[in-house]
Parts: C-alpha cells; structure tokens; sequence
C-alpha cells in the first residue's frame, strides 16, 4: 500500500489486511512529540513515485504488471507510472482524465 495518510493511521490497517509493505508519510517526533513535519520524503503526489522507486530498488521488486487505484488527480504522477490505472469514485479532473486516456473508473459506492 501506498498513501499520503501517516503511517500511525494506516499501518495498523495494512497490517489487518495482511500487506507486508506500507509506504506512508512518518511524522516527525521530537521529544515524545509531533513536530508537523515529516521525515523523509512524504508520499504525496511526486513524492509517492520517489518513495515506490526506492522501495522497488531496496526490494528488487518490479512495476511489471502493476496496478493502482486512486480517487484523486493528486495521484496522477503514480497513475501515470503502472501498468493498470484505475480510477475508484474520483475527483472531477480524476474522472475526465481517466475518460480520456481510457482508463477504468469504478465505484465503491454503487
């Protein structure tokens, strides 16, 4: 899994759900307390293809037949990237690029 939400919040959820790897954003603790900053490079937008990179060159896994599956234009750098994209209940810009480019667009909610 990777998200732009910190990993206190969704390592716990990957782990239920039985996923090895989770890239998420680690919060900066000083002093047993959050700074508001991140360590590292946060796996927002762009940042989310640096954090895949590394992890893929630290693994030796690769992106061959990868999929993602994102609601928000804010993932297009990643979308970009895989192999499949996939566009769940998506923003507006979301939902007209995957019309354009062809890409799948389901829903979660129907």
């Amino acid at each position: 899994m990777i998200t732009a939400t910190n990993q206190f919040v969704t390592g716990p959820i990957g782990e239920a759900l039985g996923m090895d790897h989770i890239i998420a954003p680690v919060p900066e603790i000083v002093n047993d307390h959050y700074t508001g900053k991140v360590v590292g490079i946060p796996s927002f937008q762009a940042g989310k293809v640096t954090r895949l990179n590394d992890w893929l060159a630290e693994t030796g896994h690769s992106m061959e037949g990868s999929y993602f599956y994102s609601d928000s234009r804010n993932d297009l750098p990643l979308l970009e990237l895989v192999a499949h994209p996939v566009a769940v209940d998506a923003d507006e810009t979301l939902t007209n690029i995957a019309q354009e480019r062809g890409w799948p667009h389901i829903s979660l909610r129907d």
